[in-house]
């Protein structure tokens, strides 16, 4: 028969919650292809380093696309170069021509002044002044409207040869991410870690982001954790636990809640204070308890585990010399360790804590 004493003191109050050990430290491999599985180099529990490959895809039509994919950008880079050595060209001639026409205007402003300068001395005529004004001011417009013609070509040139840079470049992501998709599909360890799963079965067809494998640093662990959904309010990250795995009891930190409801459950990470006593493994089951609140100066009693089944108003039994008197009382929240007493008893006295369920019909029992 288990007994404790009721005193004066504080509780934190905590939600029970179980959970499982996994490890804190683990990469999940899929496949950026959808392939074949030819080949397995490894087997679950292996010890394996960063870049050891562990199996090999069927690679053929990812690289027959990679290989269409570099023919098709050789041909964009030649139809760029191709544009600009056109485009060139073109401007080249047409500043020829603004070169030679510069020269006409410079010509025919000689003759304009020359035929003014005749004029002046009486050896001229006003009509060969107005013809040689009409061929100076027709040569000028020309050459006006060839300079604006060289300037349109240049930003037509620009623009054409932006777009074509584009394309360049977008195709260059393109290629880049195929070569990515390609390396990626051999299949190398990300990390230097133990294989603890992988997709072993030779000639298995698979989709795009299929998972392959799984590599785990077992050296430190987390404990995955599960409550009923109506616990919501008292979990939260950075909240504190205590967490007993067998004879191990370790306080530990919530780190995330996951945001979701399966079948009225919520799912919540703790990380141990520490993750790497030797103790932990793998798979083991975990009772977590979460502390939510605190309070100071209050009637408490031990907890046990017919005492945790209760809440609110119930009949315990209390330790009177030598008999035990069954008397109501008003429990309120708990810890793992104490329960709080709003009602029914005092500092000192001595209740029972294990189940007196047999005694239910008396109000007395001697204790011998």
């Amino acid at each position: 028969m288990l007994i404790g004493n009721a005193d004066n003191g504080t509780i934190e109050f905590t939600v029970s919650a179980s959970g499982k050990l996994t490890p804190l430290n683990e990469e999940i491999v899929v496949s950026p292809v959808s392939s074949r599985i030819l080949e397995v180099y490894k087997k679950p529990g292996d010890s394996i380093f960063a870049g050891e490959p562990l199996l090999k895809l069927d690679l053929t039509s990812v690289e027959t696309e990679y290989n269409q994919k570099l023919d098709e950008y050789e041909v964009l880079k030649s139809q760029e170069i191709q544009v600009r050595v056109n485009l060139e060209n073109s401007l080249s001639e047409l500043n020829m021509q603004l070169k030679l026409k510069e020269m006409q205007v410079k010509q025919l402003q000689a003759d304009l002044e020359s035929e003014k300068y005749l004029l002046s001395i009486g050896a001229g005529t006003e009509d060969k002044v107005r013809r040689a004004e009409l061929n100076y001011e027709e040569a000028q417009l020309y050459y006006q409207q060839l300079v604006q013609k060289i300037e349109n070509e240049r930003k037509h040139a620009e623009a054409e040869l932006q777009i074509k840079r584009l394309g360049l470049n977008i195709f260059e992501r393109t290629l880049s991410e195929r070569a990515r998709l390609l390396k990626n599909a051999r299949v190398l360890s990300p990390k230097t870690a133990i294989l603890t799963f992988i997709l072993d079965q030779i000639g298995t067809q698979i989709s795009d982001g299929t998972q392959l494998a799984i590599i785990s640093d077992l050296s430190s662990f987390k404990v995955e954790c599960e409550i009923a959904d109506g616990h919501r309010e008292k979990i939260s990250p950075g909240a504190k636990a205590l967490i007993s795995i067998g004879n191990i009891r370790q306080n530990g930190t919530i780190v995330s809640v996951t945001p979701s409801v399966t079948n009225g459950l919520i799912n919540f990470t703790v990380i141990p204070e520490d993750s790497s006593h030797p103790g932990l493994r793998g798979g083991l089951s975990a009772d977590v308890n979460i502390f939510y609140g605190i309070v100071d100066d209050v009637v408490r009693i031990p907890n046990s585990r017919f005492i945790n089944l209760m809440e609110g108003d119930a009949f315990l039994w209390v330790i009177e010399g030598r008999k035990a008197v069954k008397r109501r009382v008003t429990l309120g929240k708990a810890s793992f360790e104490y329960v709080e007493v709003i009602h029914g008893l005092k500092p000192g006295e001595r209740v029972i804590l294990s189940d007196m369920e047999r005694y239910r019909n008396k109000n007395e029992v001697l204790i011998k």
